[in-house]
């Protein structure tokens, strides 16, 4: 803590710190450090879902070409999440008792390694090696969400929550929209499809040590913030270092029973699946899609598939900023969530149905329509995702943690069913059926959130003062 919040502090010193935090501060750039993980986090998830569609090109004789059928595919997109899955929980507590910008640099410095050696995998080693490639990175770049959002609820004021949540986290669609071009432009040069994990892999090193150096845990160990910057952080976030400690100086044990018996977490999970299912099977089949119905080549495929990731990443800024703008309008919390996340879900599903049930020809109506089903999930960012920080500052990256850990489990079902019902990727009667589930899975977890979702903090935040409350009852009874 810094010695300044322990000083009184008078009404001209109060009026200066609300001006000074106004402008570009610290966490301004420590944020712009977690923008880019997520940045490169995706590229690194998303950029075989190009490269795999050159790797099966039978009629390319530039690299080595795998003759991987639709089945063998659909394996090599979900085993990232294979070991992103696993690693989830233990991710969110090693970041919350160590720390959470270590693990980060870490995590994201072994994914970017094991990027580059996928191509000598896929060589050597065939379809297995390849996938043990990608559950090896799931389980490094599990720490990205959990890490995070326990950044997030140490460096973030509730009043500027939505915002710093949507702009790093709308690094995933930013990531998304690089990541297919890019892909795209060097998967159809001469140096092939190998160097698209070659790029992305060096990009993530490159970024890791840098963060490694210029990253920090929270503003009270960062030495050159000032002392109205983190006074204004720590006098109004709900949480800080020492608040993670009990008055024994011990860290706080999870409150496990609490958390997984509350009503808003499990509306919290259910709707992070839903999202989940949705998002990824789009993400991972759409260069499948663009190539089989709609006969886009390689370099028109990236271009096409990132347009509607391009149309997420400019939403969330408005989005963010209308969700901060009816809070600080008086607006309950709670409805803002709530809108946000039915934008974010009811939107892509009304686009889903329209695309599965209306027959169109022309690919351009196509693409707007994805464009539209895929930008409309920015609301989310604003919606369930930064919900957990609302109900728990404290335990906001073990929560993050545990709704992804069961999240990524339908990401991991999602492109293999879909594998297993488009039997022929040309064929638009089969994708159709994709679009209609994917809407139904939408609709639904967003209704659970609606009735069943909460915007306030919970009882179980602070576990050590519930104790010491039930213990100075108990010794007035007495």
């Amino acid at each position: 803590m810094s010695t300044k919040k322990e000083q009184p502090v008078d009404d001209d010193f109060e009026k200066e710190t609300t001006k000074t935090s106004g402008g570009f501060g610290v966490r301004h750039a420590q944020a712009s450090f977690w923008f880019l993980a997520n940045v490169i986090g995706y590229c690194l998830r998303v950029c075989i879902s190009i490269a795999i569609v050159e790797m099966t090109n039978t009629s390319s004789t530039q690299h080595d070409v795998y003759n991987w059928n639709s089945n063998e595919q659909s394996t090599i997109l979900s085993a990232f999440f294979w070991g992103y899955t696993v690693m989830q929980i233990p991710s969110g507590y090693i970041a919350r008792i160590w720390s959470a910008q270590k693990l980060l640099s870490f995590g994201m410095l072994i994914c970017g390694a094991l990027n580059i050696l996928t191509p000598i995998a896929a060589k050597y080693g065939g379809l297995m090696a390849v996938c043990a490639c990608r559950v090896c990175m799931g389980l490094c770049q599990s720490c990205l969400l959990p890490c995070t959002h326990t950044l997030l609820s140490k460096w973030t004021n509730p009043n500027e929550r939505s915002r710093f949540g949507a702009f790093a986290y709308a690094g995933g669609q930013f990531g998304t929209v690089i990541s297919f071009p890019i892909s795209g432009l060097l998967g159809g040069s001469a140096a092939g499809w190998p160097s698209i994990f070659y790029f992305f892999g060096a990009l993530a090193m490159v970024w890791s040590i840098t963060y490694f150096i210029f990253g920090y845990d929270s503003p009270s160990v960062h030495p050159r913030i000032s002392n109205m910057e983190m006074q204004h952080i720590e006098d109004s976030s709900g949480t800080s270092d020492k608040e993670d400690a009990s008055p024994d100086n011990t860290t706080k044990s999870l409150p496990w029973k609490a958390i997984f018996t509350s009503v808003p977490m499990w509306a919290l999970i259910i709707v992070h699946c839903g999202q989940n299912w949705g998002y990824w099977t789009l993400i991972t089949e759409m260069p499948s899609y663009m190539k089989g119905v709609l006969k886009y080549d390689i370099a028109q495929n990236g271009v096409m598939s990132a347009l509607p990731y391009l149309t997420m990443w400019i939403l969330s800024f408005p989005m963010s900023w209308l969700s901060d703008y009816a809070l600080q309008k008086g607006v309950a919390r709670g409805i803002v969530r709530k809108v946000c996340n039915s934008v974010a879900h009811w939107g892509p599903a009304i686009a889903l149905i329209c695309l599965a049930a209306i027959p169109i020809e022309s690919s351009g109506v196509v693409v707007a329509i994805l464009a539209i089903a895929v930008g409309l999930n920015a609301g989310a960012l604003c919606g369930f995702q930064i919900n957990h920080i609302d109900l728990s500052p404290n335990f906001a990256g073990t929560m993050m943690s545990i709704t992804n850990c069961i999240a990524s489990v339908i990401a991991i079902i999602a492109p293999l069913i879909c594998g297993v019902i488009v039997l022929d990727n040309e064929n638009k009667t089969y994708w159709s059926i994709v679009f209609y589930i994917s809407a139904v899975i939408y609709f639904i977890g967003n209704l659970v959130f609606i009735v069943f979702g909460k915007a306030e903090v919970q009882s179980w935040n602070d576990p050590t003062s519930s104790k010491i409350k039930k213990r100075s009852i108990k010794d007035s009874i007495a």
